[in-house]
């Protein structure tokens, strides 16, 4: 999309009747249904949530914190934080009903720069990291069972990522309903590997297993930027929970909802506790793995078997949303114009869902499962306190818009304070290379959009477009307007 197209897009919403919200220009006979009642809403924020991090960050959380006592307080205030989050862009969704994630929001706010920036991060950055990390956990807990006493090699682990991105790009670029199943599948096997866990902790913990609970803030090592990297891990299983904005009762929903994952999450951590000290689970691999061969020993296969179904769910669904998100980047301009052919017979956006693939596993080349959630948080967190900070600016920019949830403007403000720390106390108390990279990735997009958007050239879209013929051809792929619903 152009720039001229941006701003005119916004010069018409803004010419809205007073007391109108932000709505999207499309149809309404071709506006999806959104009404979801309580229950359905909680449900949905709970089994959005619950996904792989768990599985993964509590070593590292634990690392930060250095004892039991600040690691659950720092899960716990990772929930409170992810509830406040989640508040804002309720406010934000039903103020600005248009797709599109953070996009609309920062359009509407600050122009067309920041929200490609958004866009530009997003594709190129956040969601194939995303997918990467979450490949990246599913193949340890695979690996694990393997190599019992010892680290499985990173070689395999990477490999198997791999295979993992490569297995999940051709299955939703093959069929929407095949992928749909599958998640529908792996999602209840991720609530039973939770609820066995959180059962078993609760179990040990009437037996009397407490021990390791006792003292439990010695060794306590907080530092400034330790607390940032903990809140980094922590935060990185609660992604998915600024999501739900479309949602019927969504303050309750998110009430309800966020916080019953919080105590989920603290419950699996304090099951852990019940059968490994403080270094034991520092030196596991694979801390489920662990937990399950002390407590389910014969049947402790159970327990990475599951957690790997659980992981490849949460890629499955990662690939699925984040593949359509490439095709509507290629569609408006933001990058090349093959990423937006959708296939023939199968109606899918093979070709971003392939780009996307792709991405995720240059990402898995070089990078560990630490280093790419300190990536992703930094970059992540840089937009969600800019989108927060939307919400503060259009209180007095955009006052006349109706807004069917309004929160209190405490929230936004120190959810915004909380984003600037995140970012930066990392930065300041323990710089490394990968921020400077995030940051120098993110301000490039500048001069893509200077120079494709902003000045349209367009010799991108003619150098390519041979690799469009032959894709074409491969893959019976044909622009979006080519087909039919």
């Amino acid at each position: 999309m152009g720039e001229e197209s941006l701003r005119k897009r916004k010069g018409q919403d803004s010419r809205k009747e007073d007391g109108q919200s932000i709505q999207s220009q499309e149809p309404q006979t071709m506006n999806l249904q959104k009404q979801v009642g309580l229950i359905s809403g909680i449900c949905m924020i709970v089994g959005t949530i619950i996904g792989s991090g768990i599985f993964v960050s509590p070593k590292s959380v634990l690392a930060n914190a250095g004892a039991v006592g600040p690691c659950l307080i720092i899960w716990a205030a990772c929930g409170v934080l992810a509830t406040l989050g989640a508040l804002c862009f309720a406010e934000l969704g039903t103020m600005i009903t248009k797709s599109g994630g953070e996009y609309p929001y920062l359009m509407e706010a600050f122009g067309p720069i920041p929200a490609f920036l958004f866009s530009w991060t997003s594709l190129l950055v956040t969601k194939p990291s995303s997918f990467a990390i979450i490949c990246l956990s599913f193949a340890e807990y695979a690996s694990a069972p393997f190599y019992p006493g010892c680290d499985p090699p990173p070689v395999v682990i990477k490999c198997l990522a791999a295979a993992a991105i490569v297995v999940i790009t051709i299955v939703n670029s093959l069929s929407v309903k095949l992928g749909s199943y599958l998640q529908n599948l792996l999602t209840a096997a991720k609530m039973i590997i939770v609820t066995i866990i959180i059962v078993s902790g609760i179990v040990l913990l009437a037996q009397g297993k407490t021990e390791n609970f006792k003292d439990s803030f010695k060794d306590s090592k907080i530092s400034v930027s330790s607390i940032g990297l903990a809140f980094y891990n922590g935060l990185w299983a609660y992604d998915g929970c600024l999501t739900f904005a479309f949602l019927r009762n969504l303050p309750l929903s998110i009430i309800i909802g966020i916080p019953l994952v919080t105590i989920c999450y603290v419950l699996i951590n304090i099951a852990y506790f019940t059968v490994m000290t403080s270094t034991e689970l520092l030196q596991s691999q694979a801390v489920a793995v662990t937990f399950g061969d002390r407590i389910l020993y014969p049947a402790s296969w159970i327990v990475p078997l599951f957690v790997a179904f659980s992981t490849i769910g949460s890629a499955n669904g990662t690939c699925f949303t984040a593949g359509r998100l490439v095709y509507v980047a290629g569609r408006e301009g933001h990058m090349l114009k093959v990423l937006s052919y959708i296939s023939v017979k199968r109606l899918t956006p093979a070709p971003a869902i392939i780009f996307y693939g792709a991405i995720a596993i240059i990402y898995i080349i070089p990078g560990d499962i630490d280093t790419l959630i300190n990536y992703f948080s930094f970059a992540v967190w840089i937009f969600y306190g800019l989108t927060v900070f939307a919400l503060i600016v259009m209180r007095f920019t955009r006052k006349e818009v109706n807004r069917p949830i309004r929160i209190p403007i405490v929230i936004p403000v120190i959810v915004t304070l909380i984003s600037i720390l995140l970012v930066l106390l990392p930065i300041i108390s323990a710089p490394e290379l990968a921020y400077l990279y995030c940051v120098l990735f993110i301000l490039s997009g500048l001069i893509f959009y200077v120079l494709f958007v902003h000045f349209k050239f367009s010799w991108p879209q003619k150098i390519s477009k041979p690799i469009t013929m032959h894709l074409q051809m491969l893959l019976e792929v044909v622009p979006a307007e080519e087909t039919t619903e």
